[in-house]
C-alpha cells in the first residue's frame, strides 16, 4: 500500500495545509479517506482527480467531507460529458446530507454521479482492501477504518476521543494515521478528540508499529503534540505533512517526498 498525505490540518484547513483528506493506493486502486475544505484543490498535485476509484468519508463534519460537493461538479459537468459513477462509503444519511450541503434536492441528489453505501460496524471489500469499520467516539455517526492488502494494514482514526474500539481496529496495525487535535492540559471538551499523549496511548496499547499524527489544529504547536505522543508510545512517531508518502508492509515502512 502507498500513502499519500493530501491535507492534515484539523477542524479547518491551516495556511500549509487543507482539511483532511488522505490517498491510498494499492494494485492501481486510489482510494481517497475523507475529503475535507480545501482538499480537491491540493489533490491535483498528485493525481489526475479523474483517476480515483473510490471515497470513504469518515463522517460528515465538513473538514471531512465538504469537498466532496465540489468533486460531484468536477466529475459531473468536465468537458466530454460525466464521469463513470464512482463510490462513496459514508456514515448513515450520507448521500442526503451531501446533496443538501450542495442545495440539491435529495432525489437523485448526487446519486447519478456518486454510488453512495452507508458504513456499519463490521468488514466490506472496497477495491482490492478488505477494509474493517467500528464507531468511534464523536459527537457524531464516526467511524474509524482498518485497510488490510497484501499481509500490511493502515489504519485510520477519522475523529474520536477516547476508546477502546480505537485499540482493538488499531491492533498490530503496520502504520497507524491518528488524530491529535487537543493538547494535555487544557480545558478540552469530553468526547470529541485525542490529545497527542493520548493518540500515542492508543498506539501502544494497539503495538501499533508507527505512529503519524493527523487532524493537526492550526492554532496549535505541533511540536507540543508530537512530544505528548512521545511520552506514551515507544515507536517511531511523527506528524502528518502534505506530500509525505508512506510505502506500508509488513517488513518496513518508508517515507519520501511525493
Amino acid at each position: 500500500m502507498r500513502l499519500t498525505i493530501i491535507g492534515s490540518s484539523g477542524s479547518f484547513p491551516g495556511p500549509a495545509s487543507p482539511a483532511s483528506c488522505y490517498l491510498v493506493e494499492a494494485d492501481g486502486f486510489r482510494m481517497l479517506l475523507d475529503l475535507g475544505n480545501g482538499a480537491l484543490g491540493a489533490l491535483q498535485n498528485y493525481t489526475d482527480i479523474y483517476a480515483i476509484d473510490a471515497v470513504y468519508l469518515s463522517h460528515l463534519h465538513a473538514d471531512h467531507c465538504f469537498d466532496l460537493c465540489s468533486y460531484w461538479v468536477a466529475r459531473t459537468y468536465p468537458q466530454g460529458g460525466r464521469k463513470p459513477r464512482i463510490p462513496v462509503y459514508g456514515p448513515p444519511g450520507v448521500a442526503d446530507r451531501m446533496a443538501e450541503a450542495y442545495g440539491l434536492d435529495p432525489e437523485p441528489g448526487m446519486r447519478e454521479t456518486f454510488d453512495f453505501h452507508e458504513l456499519a460496524p463490521g468488514v466490506r471489500e472496497i477495491g482490492p482492501f478488505t477494509a474493517r469499520t467500528a464507531r468511534v467516539n464523536h459527537p457524531v455517526d464516526a467511524f474509524g477504518l482498518r485497510l488490510e492488502h497484501g499481509g500490511s494494514t493502515l489504519t485510520y482514526s477519522g475523529d474520536t476521543a477516547a476508546c477502546d474500539q480505537l485499540v482493538d481496529l488499531a491492533a498490530d496495525t503496520d502504520l497507524f494515521l491518528c488524530e491529535a487535535s487537543f493538547h494535555d492540559h487544557h480545558d478540552n471538551p469530553k468526547d470529541v478528540h485525542l490529545t497527542g499523549r493520548e493518540a500515542g496511548e492508543h498506539a501502544e496499547r494497539a503495538r501499533a508499529r508507527r505512529l503519524v499524527l493527523t487532524h493537526l489544529v492550526p492554532w496549535n504547536d505541533d511540536e507540543t503534540t508530537l512530544r505528548e505522543a512521545h511520552t506514551a508510545y515507544s515507536g517511531p512517531v511523527e506528524l502528518a505533512r502534505p506530500g509525505a508518502v508512506y510505502r506500508i508492509g509488513a517488513e518496513a515502512l518508508a517515507q519520501s517526498p511525493a
